[in-house]
This record gives structure tokens, sequence and C-alpha cells, in this order.
């Protein structure tokens, strides 16, 4: 099969995927927002770039999964030196080493805990120096709401969600974990950027909240460089970097040049290089 063919086919079968999901979530969260909206205004499907932002949520999990692919591909020559199609199917298809003969629930668990570590300290890293430019793709959007919560820059992608998983792949985790997690990241990334004025109460301090998440993407003069965890607060509050203040509601969100910032993806795609 050609490479134009498996693209193709890739695309077909990651469609088949994201378009069910996309729209149970977008019911899910339409009537939710209804009733506990954090944001008073337009709805999601009337906000402003929504174009841009439905590129972005089937875009990206194609991308996704054919630079996952590739990554393991080369992380498996380079690193233990396998170059054979069937030799790294084998190596990949129940994972490799210690890590693979835990029970699956544990390597699930494993893999929640450390890819949040890790990525809580490359979004730090992504909020400093020439990495930004990537990461205010994310946080160009003014009207946060699930659908935005797909808009990732392909660098940011890179060096974040997908190295993260290709990392403790090689590390010797199970694909079969990725199963398992997979309906959550989805689920938790959509419902922390949805427009819901939750905290649950003592548990914020547990998992992140809509409004946890929403501080983060406020003005950086409004706490915008807080927050930074994607599913455990604990490493905020372990490294001061957790804010929620009380009786309020973040309200203003985007990026301190939004005036100027293209909002359509192809120049989205292009900002960082023109940076």
């Amino acid at each position: 099969m050609s490479l134009g063919l498996e693209v193709v086919e890739m695309l077909g079968q990651t469609l088949t995927k994201v378009v069910p999901v996309t729209i149970a979530l977008a019911l899910v969260f339409s009537v939710l927002a209804h009733f506990w909206a954090c944001n008073p205004g337009r709805p999601w499907w009337r906000k402003r770039e929504l174009v841009t932002d439905v590129c972005y949520w089937f875009l990206v999990p194609l991308f996704a999964r054919v630079f996952r692919i590739g990554l393991l591909v080369l992380g498996a020559a380079l690193v233990f030196g396998i170059h054979d199609a069937d030799a790294l199917i084998a190596f990949y298809d129940n994972g490799h080493g210690p890590l693979s003969r835990l029970p699956l629930w544990l390597q699930a668990i494993l893999f929640l805990i450390a890819a949040d570590f890790m990525m809580y300290w490359l979004h730090r890293m992504f909020h400093g120096g020439g990495l930004w430019k990537y990461h205010a793709i994310h946080h160009s959007s003014e009207d946060v709401d699930w659908i935005s919560a797909a808009r990732f820059h392909p660098v940011n992608l890179l060096l974040g969600t997908i190295g993260v998983d290709v990392v403790l792949l090689i590390a010797g985790i199970s694909p079969g974990v990725m199963l398992w997690l997979g309906p959550f990241n989805i689920f938790h990334s959509a419902f922390v950027h949805a427009n819901l004025n939750w905290t649950l109460g003592p548990f914020k301090y547990v998992v992140a909240t809509p409004v946890f998440h929403r501080w983060h993407h406020t003005l950086r003069e409004a706490g915008g460089d807080t927050n930074f965890a994607g599913t455990f607060p604990l490493w905020d509050i372990l490294f001061g970097t957790f804010r929620m203040p009380e009786g309020t509601l973040p309200d203003q969100y985007g990026v301190d040049d939004q005036s100027s910032f293209p909002r359509e993806i192809i120049g989205q795609l292009a900002y960082p290089f023109r940076k």
C-alpha cells in the first residue's frame, strides 16, 4: 500500500472515531452550559473562529496518530536497533520490559501520573522563551469552550503530548493503556475547556476543573501563568502555581497581542515562523 493510500485510510479511520465523539461532546456540553455557564454570551456554535476550531478538532487526531507512529518507529530503531516491520509490531504489541509485566490498570495509573507530571513542566516551558509563540495558538481563543481543546500548533503537540506518549511507550508501557485512557483524555480535555462554572468543591485540589483551567486561559496579568496541570492540580499546589480565587470567576481570555493575531488556521500555523 502506498503512503498516500495509508494516509487516506488513517484519515477515514480517524473521522469514523472523531465524528460520533464530537457529536456526543457537543450535545453534553451544550446542555450543561445552558444551566451552569461560567461566562454568559454566545453559545459555542456561534463563537468567533468556530471554523478554525473545527479544523483543529479533526486534523489534530490525524496529525497525532501519524507522528506518534513515526516517532515510535524511529525510537525503536535508534534505541533498540529494531528495523524489521514484524519485529517492530511484536516489540510494541504488549509493551516490553518490567513495566509491561504490571497489570494493565496499574500501567494506566502510572502512565496518567507520569504523563501529567511531565506535561506540567513542558507546559510551563511553553509559557516562556521562544516556545511561547507555538503555545500562543492554544491561548488565542477569546471564546474558550469545549471545542477549543484541540487548538494546538503541531510543534506544541510534537514536543508536548505526542512526545510524552512516545517516551512512555518506548519505556515499556503497553499500547493497550492508550485504549483505556484515550476516552478519558478526550472527555477531560473538553471538560476543562467547557464554559462551566464548576469547581467541584474540595475536589478542586484533586482533579482539574473548568474554572481551574479557565483561569489558566485568562490574560497574564489576570493569572494566565498559573494552573499548568492538565489533570492533577497537585503539581500546581506543590510548585506554587495554583490559582483559584474564592468567589471570583474568570471572564477574559486570549493573548496580549489579540488584535494582530490571525484568526484562521493557516495564519495560525504560520504565526510562529513569522514571529
